[in-house]
């Protein structure tokens, strides 16, 4: 997902975070929050309905009813899942670190392809790795906020 507000970012505060979270398109709070209200209203309906309305031996079938749902919950194995889950997440930031375009590597490939020991040679590869740390700086440019404010425009880039 392309952040279009990564200044705010940047520059959230502490007490301010709460407001960024809320302007996030991929939040987790707007994808869940519809369950959570379901969540949050059944489990006090539930807990009125123990606590105020149930008679002793209600209380006491109920509480079985608790622990024999909490018996069979633990057969879900839900660290395998988490750790499933956590697996898939550091995956996909590895592939995004690998997949980051490193200038040293076409830098080798250039070299190495590009032949010729006179000035057209050596001023072909020097354009072509212009045009790669170009790539590279729009880029990054898109993506970091640091690299953004040290060229805020394409003035700055050709300077």
């Amino acid at each position: 997902m392309t952040v279009t507000y990564s200044s705010k970012v940047a520059n959230a505060t502490f007490f301010g975070f709460h407001r960024l979270l809320l302007k996030w398109k991929g939040s987790i709070y707007k994808l869940l929050y519809r369950e959570f209200i379901v969540f949050a209203t059944l489990y006090t309906a539930i807990s009125v309905l123990y606590r105020f309305f149930l008679t002793g031996s209600q209380k006491r079938f109920f509480e079985k009813l608790a622990i024999y749902c909490d018996k069979y919950a633990e057969q879900i194995p839900v660290t395998f899942v988490l750790g499933f889950y956590v697996t898939l997440v550091v995956n996909r930031w590895w592939n995004q670190f690998v997949n980051l375009p490193w200038p040293d590597r076409l830098m080798f490939l250039i070299s190495s392809c590009v032949q010729g020991r006179d000035e057209y040679g050596r001023l072909l590869r020097r354009t072509l790795m212009r045009y790669v740390n170009l790539t590279s700086l729009l880029i990054f440019r898109s993506v970091s906020t640091a690299v953004y404010k040290r060229f805020p425009t394409m003035d700055h880039v050709v300077g």
